[in-house]
């Protein structure tokens, strides 16, 4: 069916169950950002596939809102879809429920499938509506009733993640948390989000597309734990390992069984932003509603994994310089195209020690296409790359001792003055929050400020967060922490690492972003408080050729001279002559 087709198929279905707005969100059952194929609901519906957006179908109009990041690519793949689309943060624009509102009569029926809708979702749903006195219809999974080719659920095995790398046994973790659970009187605590479950129980999977995780539910106790998977997926020797660790293997749909038979006078700690409506709804048991204390524990990484990710760093910047350097020798003399340069740089980090695969799908923007902040080269939009403009590529690694991160944006020519200005301007930013120093309970949105400011003084700006939290063989987009304009009250804490990454996207003509990533660790403490700083983790030269040195201060020249030297030490031990050639030209003094 055409998009058009299909949103009438399920007007039609909405009809025969009197339901006057469907809303199809992004996620799966376990709030996750990146989801398995089973779950690609609202791509299916609309052809959007960015990685963020929600789709509300009424009886004659369809919205789709997404953010920033993705205002260029949805615009083209709504393109004849009959689907509008809403920019999200801009002014003026309504967001879902004030279009609802307008557009919804009074005691309406609002359908969704309450296994993909978070509580703290379905609370804002109810605020936003109060007025419309509508009824929500959440057991609708309409999708599913006419998606005939749905794909099937992941099938790949789970391995555990060895404590070589981790820095904790998963009794460690749970011990841990179980005094967290103490603290706040719950007998039993629920985890529903994915990458929770394999941090706390040492586990990788690989049901969702470069996110080393599985398909599971996992319900802690007191004395045991209980994990809810596909038990075919687990060898004999996981099994056993799991239950000599007091962790017993259920069946994946039994989760909803197993809650509502919890003991009614007793608490169960569930964390609202990571647990869809429908677990909510089973459980007859108290309520404590809290973020998993997973969350904060796994984003504080220890010294053994700091220590991998350092490595995980140089085995990604030899492959890094390996494809640069391939770049520069080869354009011009063959044809290269977006799609080669993706297929390249996975074959020089499938070389690395500990290489499991991307990431993420690695954004590959050449010219225009880059000022798509998430720009995903198709077979319509792969071009050749040639000569001349501006190249931003961002990519990473998923390797057994670290997950990587980066963005490098090159000059294939000569750049004008306009272009260098902006060139500049971001890595003045991105070094300005390189060098911050803060007081410990610092938020992310503190310290934002430092990587647009120097954009800001020309009066321009990036849509996007400046900094992500990055997992350690985990999700390459991990909370809780962020660096961003918008408020979020956890603090940037030592051992956390994030994203380093100002941008400036000019439509229609390129885009540029660098990006590193930083481990916040302490600094000092004086009478005035304890004093937290930034180290870069990330080991890649910047393109020089590209910046306007005479808007560079003797501050910013000397970090990026520093930096610039340790990415030449801690490479070049690891190359060969023409690559350590290469790399000493790229980090020269300016």
């Amino acid at each position: 069916m055409t998009i058009f087709e299909r949103v009438n198929a399920l007007r039609s279905l909405m009809e025969e169950k009197k339901i006057h707005a469907y809303i199809i969100t992004s996620s799966d059952p376990h709030m996750s950002e990146y989801v398995p194929d089973y779950w690609t609901s609202r791509q299916w519906i609309s052809g959007f596939t960015g990685s963020a957006g929600t789709v509300v179908i009424t009886k004659d109009k369809a919205g789709l809102w997404t953010d920033s990041r993705y205002f260029l690519q949805a615009e083209k793949q709504l393109e004849g879809s009959s689907i509008q689309l809403f920019k999200m943060g801009i002014p003026g624009v309504p967001n879902q429920y004030e279009w609802l509102l307008s557009e919804l009569e009074q005691e309406a029926n609002i359908g969704f499938d309450g296994t993909c809708f978070s509580i703290a979702q379905t609370k804002e749903l109810k605020n936003a509506l109060a007025d419309l006195s509508f009824h929500i219809h959440e057991d609708e999974d309409l999708i599913n009733e006419i998606w005939s080719d749905r794909p099937n659920l992941p099938k790949q095995m789970i391995f555990e993640y060895p404590v070589e790398f981790a820095g904790q046994s998963r009794n460690e973790k749970l011990a841990i948390i179980r005094e967290e659970m103490r603290r706040l009187d719950a007998k039993h605590h629920f985890v529903g989000s994915l990458d929770d479950i394999a941090w706390i129980f040492n586990l990788r999977g690989q049901d969702v597309n470069f996110n080393p995780v599985a398909i599971a539910y996992a319900l802690i106790s007191e004395e045991n734990s209980s994990l809810y998977l596909d038990q075919s997926k687990l060898d004999n020797e996981t099994i056993l390992n799991l239950k000599n660790d007091g962790v017993e293997i259920f069946d994946y749909k039994q989760i909803c069984n197993d809650l509502e038979e919890l003991p009614s006078s007793e608490n169960v700690l569930l964390d609202n932003n990571r647990s869809n409506l429908r677990i909510y709804r089973s459980i007859t048991a108290n309520i404590i509603e809290r973020e998993n204390p997973s969350q904060l524990l796994k984003s504080q990484k220890n010294s053994i994994e700091i220590n991998g990710i350092k490595e995980a760093m140089v085995q990604d910047g030899i492959a890094l310089t390996q494809f640069f350097c391939w770049l520069e020798e080869n354009l011009g003399k063959i044809k290269i195209t977006e799609f080669t340069l993706m297929d390249q740089l996975r074959n020089f980090r499938s070389q690395q020690k500990h290489f499991v695969g991307e990431s993420f799908s690695s954004i590959v923007g050449y010219k225009a296409h880059g000022a798509s902040p998430h720009y995903s080269t198709t077979a319509e939009t792969d071009c050749e790359i040639k000569a001349e403009g501006i190249l931003l590529i961002d990519s990473g690694g998923q390797y057994m001792n670290g997950t990587t991160d980066i963005t490098r944006t090159t000059a294939l020519g000569e750049l004008t003055q306009e272009e260098k200005l902006d060139f500049t301007l971001v890595l003045k930013g991105m070094i300005q929050m390189s060098l911050a120093v803060f007081p410990k309970g610092t938020r992310g949105c503190n310290i934002d400020i430092l990587a647009r400011q120097p954009l800001w003084q020309y009066g321009k700006n990036y849509g996007h967060g400046t900094g992500h939290g990055v997992g350690c063989f985990l999700n390459v987009h991990e909370g809780p922490q962020s660096i961003r304009q918008e408020l979020k009250e956890q603090a940037i804490l030592p051992g956390m690492i994030s994203s380093n990454e100002p941008g400036f996207y000019k439509a229609g003509a390129y885009g540029i972003r660098h990006e590193n990533l930083i481990l916040c660790k302490e600094k000092q403490s004086t009478e005035y408080g304890d004093f937290l700083e930034f180290e870069t983790l990330t080991l890649f030269p910047f393109d020089t050729k590209a910046l306007d040195l005479n808007l560079l201060n003797e501050v910013e020249r000397n970090w990026l001279n520093h930096y610039h030297q340790k990415v030449y030490d801690s490479l070049a031990p690891h190359l060969d002559e023409k690559h350590k050639i290469w790399l000493k030209d790229k980090t020269q003094a300016i």
